[in-house]
């Protein structure tokens, strides 16, 4: 019974982990490490992260300043970002690439809170999965010899447990959309 619960409550841990990353990468007012980090770039003959090429710093709240670790990657970065077509023009100057984040339209608010919002439910969806899948375990636990009373306590724990996270999600995709909107 606790096996089922501990697996349940580490897979709904991982999708709120997934969905915050998902969050990271829907664009704000600011300037965040997040909006460019997962761009690939073409280097040493293979296609790596951003992250994984060059380290991102904030040193204005609308600019991204990015360093790679090799400084003949600079071109290849800014030429990734253009490829990448995020809406972001970078500025190659010389071993590093620095990008104006433009200020935020009302029409690409709405977009970014709608995007927060899909990602949202793909949360929702996901958890409710993994509650879908734990309750069937806790059936199968029964026919196996559990009791009814224990397959309808764990039943409830995992119900719990999926309500604990769906509001997480909700709590986390409104602080991302008070971001959003403000200017």
């Amino acid at each position: 019974m606790t096996n089922i619960l501990e697996q349940t409550k580490a897979k709904m841990n991982a999708a709120i982990e997934h969905f915050k990353n998902d969050l990271k990468n829907i664009r704000t007012g600011r300037a965040n490490p997040g909006m460019v980090e997962h761009v690939m770039v073409d280097v040493y003959g293979s296609s790596m992260r951003l992250k994984d090429v060059a380290s991102i710093t904030v040193p204005e709240a609308r600019q991204l300043l990015i360093t790679p670790f090799d400084p003949q990657n600079a071109s290849m970065i800014g030429k990734s970002i253009e490829k990448a077509n995020i809406g972001f023009i970078p500025i190659v100057d010389g071993v590093t690439v620095r990008i104006k984040i433009p200020p935020m339209t009302e029409e690409i608010r709405k977009k970014m809170a709608k995007i927060c919002h899909e990602e949202r439910e793909k949360a929702k969806v996901s958890i409710r999965n993994i509650r879908r899948e734990a309750n069937e375990a806790a059936r199968k636990q029964k026919d196996e010899g559990g009791s009814e009373d224990m397959m309808k306590k764990l039943e409830k724990n995992i119900q719990e447990l999926t309500d604990k996270y769906c509001l997480e999600t909700d709590q986390l995709a409104e602080k991302k959309e008070k971001e959003i909107s403000t200017i």
